[in-house]
């Protein structure tokens, strides 16, 4: 924990430096979206599905000029939902509603468009991603929430009129968010999150 926040505020320094000098390429806003959830178990034994949840925090921007490149670190509030259920069984489904302090970090690249930057530039975006749990940790005594996940984010966006960012993002959980603390845990099950957010943020 201790060197991940050492490596963020190293991040942001090194990046508000860099923006200071060149001239005002570090930015930041508020960022808001929907996040579409599902836990992807190492077992046939359970199936998940997708269920939604929502996310809210602060991005920043930092874009190295002429040839496009960038980064966007953020601090995310997230509400993470999933429902799954073991096969062959007649009982409802296990929901599994977990809170995160979610901390993306994504390099991108801006596609230039001659005549319209101004108005419309699309990017590609790449990068890791770790989550804190801040909520319940078990889940009705049958699977317990694992405190810290980290997954690897893909992505897509664009920013309109150079403030408004509009981005869709992939998300593969690369450690388990779950795992089995009863009838189940002998066999090692255990399961990832994978999931979808779509966000708007607004930079100054």
């Amino acid at each position: 924990m201790k060197s991940v926040k050492s490596i963020i505020l190293t991040l942001l320094l090194v990046m508000s430096a860099s923006a200071a000098h060149a001239g005002g390429l570090f930015r930041f806003g508020p960022k808001v979206g929907l996040t579409v959830n599902e836990l992807h178990f190492n077992s046939s034994t359970f199936d998940g599905s997708n269920k939604t949840g929502w996310t809210a925090g602060v991005m920043t921007e930092f874009k190295v000029p002429v040839i496009g490149i960038g980064a966007d670190l953020s601090m995310m509030y997230v509400r993470r939902n999933s429902d799954f259920m073991a096969k062959n069984s007649s009982s409802n489904n296990t929901s599994d509603n977990r809170d995160y302090i979610e901390i993306p970090l994504n390099l991108r690249y801006n596609l230039s468009l001659p005549v319209i930057n101004n108005v419309i530039m699309p990017y590609i975006a790449a990068g890791p991603s770790v989550s804190f749990l801040t909520s319940r940790r078990s889940v009705e005594n049958a699977f317990r929430n694992k405190s810290v996940d980290w997954a690897l984010n893909f992505g897509i966006g664009v920013q309109l009129v150079k403030h408004i960012d509009i981005s869709a993002r992939y998300g593969l959980g690369l450690t388990k968010a779950v795992k089995a603390i009863s009838d189940y845990e002998d066999a090692g099950i255990q399961g990832k999150n994978r999931y979808w957010t779509i966000s708007v943020a607004y930079l100054f």
